[in-house]
């Protein structure tokens, strides 16, 4: 076996087959497990998905982007990392394109993105 996939069959997420699907233009919360001294916390990180990116399976990374205190902060993502513990989607947003870098040059009222709404089989009865 060629010594490369040994190394990255080490790094695999066992966790990524229970992680919901999202795409470009949901909020999610990304549950990340931080390292201070020899004590092991959670942090949530909550914001848009602006991308995901990567040709195979083990090198897909997702970028998400958050404003705190006026600021945007983006943070990249690879799937398989171990640090992830859960991905919760808190929202599906309706965009049109699969990289929404233009979310970068927005912000306040002009930032939002519009929430995708599922009809009901009721609603149309």
């Amino acid at each position: 076996m060629d010594l490369l996939t040994i190394a990255e069959q080490s790094f695999v997420n066992e966790n990524v087959a229970n992680f919901p699907e999202f795409k470009a233009g949901d909020t999610i919360t990304v549950a990340v497990r931080i390292r201070e001294g020899d004590k092991v916390r959670l942090q949530d990180f909550r914001g848009v998905v602006i991308q995901i990116s990567g040709a195979t399976p083990l090198t897909r990374t997702f970028t998400v982007r958050k404003v705190s205190g006026g600021i945007g902060v983006e943070r990249i993502f690879p799937f398989h990392s171990p640090a992830i513990d859960s991905i919760t989607v808190n929202k599906v947003g309706k965009v049109r394109r699969a990289r929404i870098f233009y979310l970068r040059k927005l912000s306040g009222k002009k930032a939002r993105i519009r929430e995708k709404t599922i009809a009901s089989k009721q609603a149309k009865a």
